[in-house]
């Protein structure tokens, strides 16, 4: 990681935050991006290190394209790209709105295409081979019951994820990658979605392992796939939850 330069969307908290304190205490420069200003340079407090916080939305490519030229001003390159920022809430498929449908789809689906290409062409123009990581989720290829609008952009992501590995893999050498968390403590996923004590007991007996994730192991998985380590790796999602998406049941 050392004097790598990585971007990080929805840095300023959750697993954001934390895969960029584990990219900055390995040596790398760390850009996290979000929406509020105060809570970014909270975040780059607490994180630590070479760290530029940048506001941005995701879903407006032309902030996109001003937070790659403002990278690319302060550190004069960009190895990696984290995309992680995320919008969900439980909601039956029959009672969500348009507008709900459309704001998860744009912030999930459109914004990791928007930075993706961003990122994409600006090492396509320097000639320089770079490594996506795209957060998913497991029901991206199960169900979501609840979070219709969830499953289908991180389906969607997880298509991304595999076509530009093949496309970008074979034409520049770049490595498209994905982790599927499951339920993450200390997350804004695990506040919005674990409504009551009754639902995380329930959530918990669901794990194999019957915990929670960390996101310090989200970040450990992260700083795996980045490194020389996994230089092998490309269109490979893995998978973090402790073994619940298998636990079926059938007994």
């Amino acid at each position: 990681m050392n004097g790598k330069v990585i971007i990080v969307t929805g840095g300023s908290s959750g697993m954001g935050k934390y895969m960029a304190k584990r990219f900055a205490h390995e040596g790398a420069h760390v850009v996290i991006t979000g929406r509020r200003k105060e809570a970014l340079e909270e975040a780059a407090a607490d994180i630590g290190g070479s760290v530029l916080p940048i506001v941005m939305d995701v879903r407006q490519p032309e902030l996109v394209a001003a937070m790659v030229k403002e990278t690319d001003e302060r550190f004069g390159k960009i190895d990696a790209l984290i995309n992680n920022a995320a919008g969900n809430f439980i909601c039956p498929a029959e009672k969500l709105s348009i507008n709900g449908w459309n704001s998860v789809i744009d912030i999930v689906l459109n914004g990791t295409f928007y930075c993706s290409r961003e990122v994409g062409n600006y090492w396509i123009e320097k000639g320089q081979k770079g490594s996506i990581i795209n957060i998913v989720a497991t029901y991206a290829w199960g169900a979501g019951a609840g979070v219709i609008h969830s499953a289908c952009a991180k389906a969607g992501v997880l298509t991304m994820t595999r076509t530009l590995a093949v496309e970008w893999g074979k034409k520049y050498g770049f490595r498209v990658n994905a982790i599927a968390p499951g339920p993450i403590e200390r997350t804004g996923g695990a506040e919005k979605l674990i409504l009551s004590e009754e639902m995380e007991k329930r959530v918990k007996d669901s794990v194999p392992l019957g915990r929670f994730g960390t996101p310090e192991e989200i970040a450990g998985v992260a700083s795996f796939l980045l490194s020389d380590a996994a230089a092998y790796i490309n269109g490979e999602c893995i998978t973090v939850d402790g073994g619940q998406w298998l636990n079926q049941h059938p007994f």
